[in-house]
């Protein structure tokens, strides 16, 4: 039954090509315009003097051999990136919301229980996540190739399996970051109904949430005790990747972190999910 709730749920999301535009497709087409924008920025300052492109080519990674390699490695800690965050929440809010805003959810009830239902939503959204991970990926690499070419770099490729390792892992962590994100905007499409609190409800709460460690240091707050990294999953995220990178990032991560981090990350994922589910299995939806 579960696996019927996801076909469904995936079916209809394929055939939506402007949420697939929107949530895939555009943040890479703003990611590789900007950096075209400043790769051509730069070559255009490199026509000065040969002391100036010296000076400036010291200070830019714009000579040298390029690593292909390397550069996935270095992007797989942004792989939830505020980008993709911020547009990927257009197809969460249509997947958990949309039901109540076409008033269709009376059409699939009676086909299959409450619980699959939400549950295949919340893993076609993992998927989708996935894909805009994917796609953050063929972006650099294309990026990659067009600063190759724009400043005359050399290619290469190096990855070591340890190197393998930490991409994936940070792959890993960057999907739990994307559903846990969007979980809240889960639990607002089922308390409101509302497609438009399920999209701006996370995102004003993620932007709040920024200010949180200025906010506690100016409190008196250790924003890297107990209640800290529990009410800022995003800096949970960041630690965890700092461990995953190992070296002087995972050194200057405070003892007991991981636990903290991880165990933020699982309460800002279940919790708001128990929430949906709680809710949505006691809603009358005779109207929708």
């Amino acid at each position: 039954m579960l696996v019927d709730a996801i076909r469904a749920e995936g079916f209809r999301l394929l055939r939506n090509r402007v949420v697939l535009f929107w949530s895939v497709v555009f943040p890479q087409l703003l990611l590789l315009a900007g950096a075209l924008l400043a790769f051509f920025m730069t070559k255009a300052q490199l026509g000065g003097t040969d002391e100036a492109n010296a000076e400036m080519e010291a200070a830019m990674p714009s000579t040298g051999v390029l690593d292909v390699g390397q550069s996935l490695v270095g992007a797989g800690g942004d792989l939830a990136n505020p980008l993709i965050l911020a547009f990927i929440l257009i197809g969460a809010a249509i997947l958990y919301a949309g039901d109540y805003r076409w008033e269709t959810w009376r059409l699939v009830t009676a086909r299959n229980t409450r619980v699959n239902l939400m549950l295949g939503k919340v893993i076609v959204f993992a998927g989708l996540a996935v894909a805009a991970m994917l796609a953050f990926v063929v972006t650099g690499i294309v990026t990659d190739f067009i600063q190759a070419a724009v400043f005359s770099r050399p290619l290469g490729f190096t990855m070591s399996a340890t190197d393998l390792g930490h991409l994936l892992f940070m792959a890993v962590l960057a999907l739990v970051r994307l559903v846990q994100f969007v979980m809240i905007g889960l639990l607002a499409a089922a308390v409101t109904r509302s497609l438009l609190a399920a999209l701006f409800v996370p995102l004003v709460l993620g932007v709040g949430q920024s200010f949180g460690p200025l906010l506690m240091a100016q409190a008196g707050l250790d924003p890297d005790g107990w209640f800290g990294i529990l009410l800022m999953p995003a800096r949970a995220l960041g630690y965890l990747n700092s461990l995953i990178a190992g070296g002087i990032p995972a050194s200057v991560v405070p003892d007991g972190m991981g636990i903290k981090a991880s165990l933020s990350l699982a309460l800002w994922t279940l919790v708001p999910l128990a929430g949906a589910l709680a809710w949505f299995k006691r809603q009358d939806l005779s109207k929708e």
